[in-house]
């Protein structure tokens, strides 16, 4: 039996922190170690509880969300807070800043006059976000091999699959040597932070445009890019069909769209579709790097950090085997190693390094002779 999540709920609806209750404790593996109707008794109250996650919403009275926020991640040392937002775009603000001030992840839900059936639909991504942000202790461990580097098949730790099919990458000898003309980005939980820690992290030099795929819904994307332009100093957008890629920018996949790039006379161009989700996630990463090998072969360079899950790991193996070059965040600063284990798992990675170092060997890709 895997080791039981010890999970706090703070939202001013008892009818709310009732049918999240019920939603988490159907699962062995979860339970509710306390409730709290607002900021200030949570702060009074979960330093006893100990939670491992906390579940805190945005919007509550006498003390909200983010007012509340560094207290509880000061009264409980590596807690994980997942923020309750309506899918608003003031919450989508108030989200954003959650996340620069230490909150782990977000869940959009319903207004809590929408009753608890409105519940319903967020259920099983509440309960797969808590299982994740779990502590390494509460996680059935099913591989312990130390992480070894092979200049031909990336890294090996095998990681276990989520349900769906691994494809592998082919071997490789040796690195490409041409510059990239194209860096494509996949980032999910802890994403936010991680992009905007490499894009400061860049030197102003590197010029190659860069195309991202955050797992975010609309509105967020949106702010998440305005916010990285101020950040980073670089120009930053949400993408719109049929862009003309320019050198030194930043493109973010909207939410509810895969972003995918296609040839341009010169350049790229980028093209925006609503297929359907894969790994249950529109926009996903999959498409831009399929994409994006098409289009740019050995001059592409993919990235993958932070995120729960396994997108993105197919799609580096087609980066891979066109000749691009795969760097992955390592395990020890992803908030999450899900899809970034993925890729390791697929064998289509050629470095695992902390977002510093990422940078770095980005502007030596850059620096490469033609």
């Amino acid at each position: 039996m895997p080791a039981v999540v010890r999970v706090f709920l703070v939202d001013d609806s008892a009818v709310v922190r009732g049918a999240i209750r019920r939603i988490l404790e159907k699962h062995e593996d979860l339970t509710v170690v306390g409730t709290a109707p607002n900021g200030r008794v949570a702060i009074d109250t979960v330093a006893a509880a100990q939670p491992d996650v906390v579940l805190l919403d945005i919007e509550m009275p006498e003390m909200d969300g983010l007012a509340t926020l560094p207290h509880l991640l000061k009264a409980v040392r590596g807690v994980r807070v997942i923020m309750a937002s309506s899918l608003t775009k003031r919450g989508a603000k108030v989200t954003l800043d959650a996340l620069a001030l230490g909150a782990t992840d977000y869940i959009t839900k319903p207004t809590s006059h929408a009753g608890p059936d409105a519940l319903g639909p967020m259920a099983e991504q509440l309960v797969a976000k808590v299982r994740g942000l779990a502590p390494r202790t509460a996680r059935v461990v099913h591989d312990t091999a130390p992480i070894r580097e092979s200049a031909s098949a990336g890294y090996a730790r095998p990681q276990p699959s989520l349900g769906h099919e691994v494809v592998r990458a082919m071997p490789r000898s040796t690195m490409p040597t041409l510059a990239p003309e194209l860096i494509a980005i996949a980032s999910s939980t802890g994403g936010p932070n991680a992009l905007a820690t490499l894009l400061r992290a860049l030197p102003r030099e590197v010029r190659t445009p860069i195309v991202v795929t955050q797992h975010m819904p609309p509105l967020f994307t949106q702010l998440l890019a305005q916010r990285l332009e101020r950040e980073c100093g670089r120009t930053c957008v949400e993408a719109v069909d049929g862009l003309k890629v320019e050198p030194g920018h930043v493109y973010i996949a909207p939410g509810d769209h895969h972003l995918v790039v296609e040839a341009a006379d010169p350049g790229f161009r980028i093209r925006l579709n609503q297929d359907p989700p894969e790994h249950h996630c529109r926009p996903s990463a999959n498409p831009m790097f399929r994409s994006v090998a098409q289009c740019v072969g050995s001059r592409a360079v993919a990235v993958v950090l932070t995120g729960m899950g396994e997108d993105g790991a197919s799609g580096t193996v087609a980066i891979r085997n066109r000749g691009g070059r795969v760097l992955v965040q390592d395990e020890a600063s992803s908030v999450v190693w899900g899809m970034p284990g993925a890729a390791v798992a697929a064998g289509s990675v050629d470095a695992v390094l902390p977002i510093p170092e990422i940078a770095q060997r980005l502007a030596t890709f850059e620096m490469v002779s033609v």
